[in-house]
């Protein structure tokens, strides 16, 4: 199956939430390339951006328990480039 190349936003409008986000994402952690947080105390908000690699149905299966949560928004950009799941070191045998 190919993997994709795409960015995960995360807003949570509530740290009621948190615990649970943090586990899903320990969760899915193969497919998080880079994660940043940004507190915007003043505004009672946190964005987090994720670079995420795998499959549509990975990420759409990590976006949509995500999406579930309460006082949390989710949005989800795949790119264009794509990847094989191939595993070349299995050819240098």
């Amino acid at each position: 199956m190919e993997k994709r190349l795409g960015v995960v936003s995360i807003l949570l409008e509530s740290r009621d939430s948190v615990r649970t986000m943090n586990t899903i994402l320990s969760d899915f952690g193969e497919l998080i390339l880079a994660r940043q947080g940004l507190p915007l105390r003043h505004k009672g908000i946190h964005v987090i951006s994720l670079v995420v690699e795998g499959t549509t149905d990975e990420i759409g299966a990590l976006t949509g328990k995500l999406g579930r949560l309460e006082k949390v928004q989710v949005k989800s950009v795949l790119t264009r480039y794509r990847e094989d799941d191939y595993d070349e070191t299995a050819d240098k045998t």
